[in-house]
């Protein structure tokens, strides 16, 4: 029945030989891998304005087009750098593997937290701002906000757990169509304007107070239209994921998707000068950009509205594309719990999708769903990643001087690191105390867990490891039968097919333990283990505090305590199994109980016997 249901709701399992079919082309790649980078055409644009308005009004016109002018050809220094780690590292990893490669661990440590911690932002800031469209469009769902939330990150970890290529599908479409509704957008619009038909909002123009806070001013406004960069990253950390040759491919997505975020995002924003948007409480500067375009009543109006919750809520795609493959990875490194590396039945890491939902979902619960709160948080640890990234590509390059393009990759991944790192200065300064020291704590805290896993990995490795032929003989000829411990409540079929199998392994020395309040049951068991012929030896520990766990377990390290060298002990538990899982909780409490307890004893073996009862 749990196969069937399932199937019904993940799909059929696929075999590992279906990898190859689940890679990506070019044309699947770009929405799976840039659906983030993309939706930030969405709200960009308002988070500058947002900064700017309060101070400036309709003077914020004056250094808006500036600034999206900067924020645009850093997309593109951007793009040509990570264009050439995607080559030199095509296996993935991003920042990451970068990193670790050429700056060492703690480099790395750093760009894998970042990473994990920004895909995570990605999916609480995405369906917060796709909730908030929503709630724009139809302001009567206002109350419903943190649910569509909710909702909306549910759904992406129900695709992305059918397996890649059944979220390029579901994801593709809204992609394509929201680029094609902008386009219509901004030719429409931009006609509109050269033919005057069009009405521009006008507000008061003010000023502030000296040149030093205008240029802290347009700062801020520049750390927040930064956002538009968030999802760089997400490609050349998910390589493995396109067709062969997979490099190339990544490099063709990187390009397309920079194309598409620039003009899309320049278009947009030309827009917003030219009609004069002013961001609203309820309505989105990008709702109210539409309805200038088009008119409220008009049908592209809420096409434009539809296209734009879809992509906002496919923006949170690129972390369940990218973050569970970059966690497996970390995974093979020792760094992360090795549960990660394990795919699902649709060949998909599953677990690293469970702790995306996981942990996005109270976020979005810890924020109510409020996609400026969250913003601060994202972009510091993005920038940190970005940096890293093309500081690792310039050892990367030193280190093979000489070599043909040797100065040509160093110059271009130089410029990248020069104009990410007076952005990432310029994050920090202005977004510090806003909640970016919220990130860089978490970042630095992270870094320090994943070292302490590794640690525990290499010190487990250690102590399990056999390094040579003569000591695995050595430890296989220092053992000997040991005794068996065999609690017993009743002469019951469970007791009697566990001792059985005490017999049947060749078990010579079994002490039989009765543990209860009744010395008198006690005297009783024994007469009858002794009528049907059991005569090994019989104890028993009569307690009035109903503890019989403490009992056993003190008994055991008792025995634990007698043991010779390389001797063991041997603990037999019986145990009712049930064909009815919702049954098999009315049973077998103190055997879950023991198995827990006495697994922290090294030289005491314990098993359980099971006796099936339909």
């Amino acid at each position: 029945m749990k196969k069937r249901i399932l199937s019904f709701f993940l799909g059929k399992p696929l075999k590992d030989s279906d990898l190859v079919n689940e890679r990506l082309s070019v044309f699947w790649g770009v929405p799976v891998f840039s659906s983030d980078t993309i939706s930030t055409v969405a709200y960009a644009g308002e988070e500058i304005l947002i900064v700017l308005m309060p101070v400036l009004g309709m003077g914020s016109y004056k250094v808006f087009l500036g600034i999206v002018a900067v924020i645009t050809a850093f997309l593109a220094v951007l793009t040509m750098g990570y264009r050439q780690s995607i080559e030199a590292y095509p296996q993935g990893g991003g920042a990451y593997a970068v990193a670790m490669d050429n700056l060492g661990e703690r480099a790395g440590l750093i760009a894998g937290s970042s990473l994990v911690i920004g895909y995570v932002l990605i999916v609480a800031v995405s369906v917060s701002a796709a909730a908030a469209a929503i709630v724009s469009g139809y302001p009567a769902l206002a109350e419903y906000k943190v649910g569509i939330a909710l909702l909306l990150i549910a759904l992406l970890s129900w695709v992305h757990l059918r397996g890649t290529r059944s979220a390029a599908f579901v994801i593709g479409i809204p992609t394509y169509l929201f680029v094609l509704s902008m386009l219509i957008m901004i030719v429409t619009g931009l006609v509109r304007w050269f033919t005057g038909n069009y009405t521009a909002l006008s507000a008061t123009v003010t000023a502030p107070d000296g040149e030093a806070a205008l240029v802290w001013l347009t700062l801020r406004a520049f750390a927040s239209g930064c956002t538009a960069l968030g999802g760089i990253e997400a490609v050349s950390n998910g390589v493995a994921n396109f067709k062969e040759p997979a490099y190339r491919t990544a490099r063709n997505v990187l390009l397309a998707m920079a194309l598409i975020v620039g003009t899309l995002f320049v278009g947009v924003s030309v827009l917003m000068s030219l009609y004069r948007i002013v961001p609203g409480n309820l309505s989105t500067t990008f709702s109210t950009l539409a309805a200038a375009v088009f008119g409220r009543k008009s049908p592209m109006f809420h096409v434009v509205q539809v296209t734009t919750v879809g992509i906002l809520m496919l923006a949170a795609n690129t972390a369940f594309a990218d973050l569970p493959h970059l966690m497996a990875m970390m995974a093979e490194d020792g760094y992360l719990p090795k549960r990660m590396i394990y795919r699902g039945s649709r060949l998909n890491y599953s677990n690293g999708i469970a702790f995306l939902f996981s942990v996005s979902t109270a976020l979005v619960l810890g924020f109510e769903a409020d996609q400026h709160k969250l913003l601060p948080l994202f972009a510091s640890g993005v920038f940190i990643s970005f940096f890293l990234n093309q500081l690792g590509m310039l050892f990367h390059w030193k280190r093979r001087k000489g070599e043909p393009g040797h100065l040509r990759h160093s110059i271009i991944n130089g410029v990248t690191l020069t104009a990410t790192t007076v952005t990432l200065i310029v994050l920090i300064l202005t977004r510090f105390l806003s909640g970016a020291w919220v990130t860089l704590l978490g970042i630095a805290l992270l870094a320090v867990l994943m070292r302490g896993i590794q640690g525990h990995y290499r010190k487990v490795k250690r102590e399990l490891s056999v390094t040579s032929v003569e000591e695995a003989r050595k430890l296989l000829n220092m053992t000997h039968s040991g005794k068996v411990l065999l609690p017993v409540r009743s002469v019951n079929r469970s007791f009697i097919k566990t001792y059985n199998c005490a017999k049947d392994i060749g078990f010579t020395e079994i002490e039989l333990l009765y543990v209860g309040s009744s010395e008198t049951a006690a005297h009783e068991l024994e007469r009858q283990l002794r009528e049907i012929g059991v005569d090994d030896p019989f104890s028993y520990e009569i307690t009035e505090y109903r503890n019989t766990e403490d009992i056993l377990i003190r008994r055991i390290e008792q025995e634990e305590k007698k043991l010779a060298h390389h001797q063991h002990l041997t603990v037999l538990i019986p145990t009712l199994v049930t064909s009815n899982p919702i049954k098999q909780y009315l049973h077998n409490e103190t055997s879950r109980v023991m198995l827990r307890r006495m697994s922290r004893y090294r030289y005491v073996y314990i098993f359980q016997v099971p006796y099936l009862f339909d």
